[in-house]
């Protein structure tokens, strides 16, 4: 097979050029010029192409018919929370994560569930196939019914799917993969872009589910270029550290279903195994109540998370105070100490906080605000919160408490795991009586920590 022609595009400005050089001459950026494919122009004046394509029927939004997807399992619970329950024919998934994680297992164990009834491929790149087959064999699979095919040029690969025509496709990993068209290395820019756009349009055409392991960079997000999110219908990524036994599966995008649904799975001999009660992961189970420690409700997707937030506030011996926050976001940490300093009278410009969100998850939204600066002032004074107590809402900058999204839904799934007093933004206060559980609603941060004072005996 002749190779294409190819050149060089500035990622940045657009500028082309015939080789490879570190500075784009056109705009003068650094490492900016990925390989492209030159396509092979044609004369529409010429004889040989005299008859253009028909286009696409342009039709009204109105007269589609809308049907739902269909989907199948994947025979995991959470995988299926992930993916927006279940699978969808055609559809590309492209999941990432730290090395060593469990992407391999979690796609392996699926394929061998959905070989039962569907007719798979596995395509490794970077492992052989005795590899394969001594996980299978520790993870106790049944492996009869699944394909393996152990190839990284993507020529090859098409004509396996051709030929085989499979129901559901694992790559692992598109990074490995190469095409003849391109002299570039395998990784490269120009490679995984053109391997993920052929694969994605032999998906759609063949009506094929398949899976992409991409790699990931130091700083955790996916490796390559970012057109490969955007190609691609799914996109979820591996989380947890990768000495604690917990797994989480997040999903950023998700054509399919809802965006930041949240897998939670455990790393056991058998392989990964769904997490029904994921809430008790996230709770340290104290003795007795501790200072530092606060309980919030975190909404991932549809489903409400009990988490604990820790805090350690401790005397600063250096010039600047150090603020270090793992789960939540640092910056944001900064800003409520400036907050619970204005509006709450609690500085803490001579001490060094810690904030810890237990069992490794990552909480994005402000909901954590309020649950966060109880922490900080509980550390502070050396005082426990009351037992059983739960809270949620996001701190302004003028002290005020703002309401979170489905307080109802935090409040019940509180409820529902023992908790009596939750103190919520007072916009939160529910209508109606939940049973057990007393509600603190409060409007500004300062009367939070007054309240907080006064119920210390309630718990």
């Amino acid at each position: 097979m002749a190779k294409a022609k190819t050149n060089y595009t500035c990622t940045e400005c657009g500028g082309i050029v015939n080789k490879w050089a570190g500075q784009c001459p056109a705009c003068g950026q650094w490492n900016t010029l990925v390989e492209t494919v030159i396509e092979a122009s044609v004369n529409r004046f010429s004889g040989k192409h005299q008859s253009l394509a028909q286009t696409a029927p342009v039709l009204n939004l109105a007269e589609i018919e809308a049907a739902d997807i269909p989907r199948f399992s994947t025979g995991i619970e959470e995988f299926d929370r992930v993916l927006g329950g279940g699978m969808v024919p055609g559809g590309v998934v492209l999941i990432g994560g730290d090395p060593g994680i469990g992407k391999s297992t979690l796609l392996l164990q699926t394929l061998a569930n959905l070989a039962r009834e569907k007719k798979v491929l596995y395509v490794s790149g970077e492992e052989s196939g005795a590899q394969i087959a001594l996980r299978a064999h520790r993870l106790a699979l049944d492996t009869r019914e699944l394909a393996l095919q152990a190839e990284i040029q993507l020529e090859k690969i098409l004509n396996t799917l051709a030929d085989h025509r499979p129901q559901v496709v694992v790559i692992d990993s598109i990074q490995t993969l190469y095409s003849d068209a391109l002299s570039s290395a395998p990784g490269s820019v120009a490679q995984v872009r053109e391997c993920a756009a052929q694969l994605t349009r032999v998906a759609k055409t063949m009506n094929i589910t398949m899976i992409l392991v991409g790699h990931v960079t130091k700083e955790g997000a996916l490796a390559g270029p970012r057109v490969l999110e955007h190609i691609v219908d799914t996109v979820l990524y591996f989380e947890g550290d990768t000495h604690s036994s917990f797994r989480l599966v997040r999903a950023i995008k998700n054509r399919f279903g809802a965006v930041n649904e949240l897998g939670v799975f455990a790393m056991t001999e058998r392989g990964l195994k769904g997490v029904s009660n994921p809430s008790a992961l996230f709770l340290s189970q104290h003795e007795t109540q501790v200072a530092g420690s606060c309980v919030m409700v975190t909404q991932e997707g549809t489903r409400p998370l009990l988490v604990e937030i820790q805090a350690l506030v401790d005397s600063s011996f250096a010039p600047n105070a150090k603020r270090l926050s793992v789960g939540l976001e640092q910056n944001r940490l900064a800003m409520l100490l400036a907050v619970l300093h204005r509006h709450a009278g609690v500085a803490a410009f001579d001490q060094d906080v810690f904030i810890n969100a237990v069992g490794g998850v990552k909480i994005a939204e402000p909901a954590a605000d309020l649950a966060v600066l109880l922490a900080i002032n509980s550390s502070m004074r050396n005082k426990p919160l009351p037992r059983h107590l739960v809270v949620f809402g996001e701190v302004g900058l003028a002290g005020e408490i703002r309401p979170a999204p489905r307080g109802q839904e935090r409040l019940k799934e509180a409820a529902k795991l023992g908790f009596r007093i939750a103190m919520i933004p007072k916009a939160n206060a529910p209508k109606q009586k939940i049973d057990g559980l007393t509600i603190i609603a409060v409007d500004r941060i300062d009367e939070a920590m007054n309240r907080i004072r006064d119920v210390d005996d309630l718990g």
